[in-house]
């Protein structure tokens, strides 16, 4: 599938900024062949170079021990997955114990429910990117504390300095409003379409709520309806 302008340009810019990050000066002059073929590879490129960037960003976020309790606690940290060039990017609150257990996001029952949530936008689990506010799961499953969003949020910024995001899914209060930097209750927060620098923030409940309030997925699929409109891609 040929790639879009946008997406081009996109995947240029990030390859540049990595190979500067690693320290390059100079850039060879590229072959007719390789201008010929760049619209093609250019999502693949895209992955390339900004993986060893990720990874080197979770291997700092596994050495972690600036929330003391949250270090002695974990298993492990929970970094993120899904595709580093994704669009859309899914962030929850914080790992529960399936994800401290897996090092994954969102793979007990409310992963499961986000899973088909994601399947009825016509999108794959590996379409998008998963990642939490926090990278280690609080004991007793409580919320993330304050001071432990903060230790997390340059964690966070990075992740979503190196995706480049267009779209971002909160899902859940805690998630929203550590993101926008507000108070307010995710029923004001939903609905509508916040800006987060050049992205667009879509906020509605978290499946671990919707798993207790089944009431509320209807709601949440309007937020979806909303996010997949603003995507262009729009589902019934």
């Amino acid at each position: 599938m040929t790639a879009s302008p946008d997406r081009l340009r996109r995947a240029l810019r990030q390859q540049l900024e990595s190979l500067e990050a690693a320290g390059a000066k100079q850039l060879p002059r590229p072959s007719v062949a390789v201008l010929a073929h760049a619209e093609i590879e250019a999502p693949a490129d895209l992955r390339c170079s900004i993986a060893p960037a990720l990874e080197a960003l979770r291997l700092e976020v596994a050495a972690c021990t600036r929330c003391g309790e949250l270090a002695r606690t974990r298993t492990q940290t929970v970094f993120g997955v899904g595709d580093p060039g994704a669009r859309l990017c899914f962030m929850g609150e914080a790992p529960g114990a399936d994800e401290d257990r897996q090092g994954e996001p969102f793979v007990g029952r409310a992963g499961q429910l986000l899973n088909r949530i994601i399947e009825a936008c016509r999108l794959r689990r590996e379409d998008v990117y998963i990642l939490n506010t926090i990278k280690c799961r609080p004991p007793n499953n409580r919320k993330p504390a304050p001071e432990e969003a903060a230790n997390c949020r340059r964690f966070l910024d990075r992740q979503l300095e190196l995706i480049k995001p267009q779209f971002i899914c909160c899902l859940g209060a805690v998630a929203a409003q550590n993101l926008l930097g507000t108070t307010e209750s995710i029923g004001r927060l939903r609905g509508r379409v916040h800006p987060f620098g050049d992205i667009k923030v879509v906020c509605t409940y978290h499946p671990a709520y919707l798993l207790r309030n089944p009431s509320a997925k209807k709601q949440t699929w309007d937020d979806m309806k909303l996010l997949m409109r603003q995507m262009g891609t729009p589902v019934d």
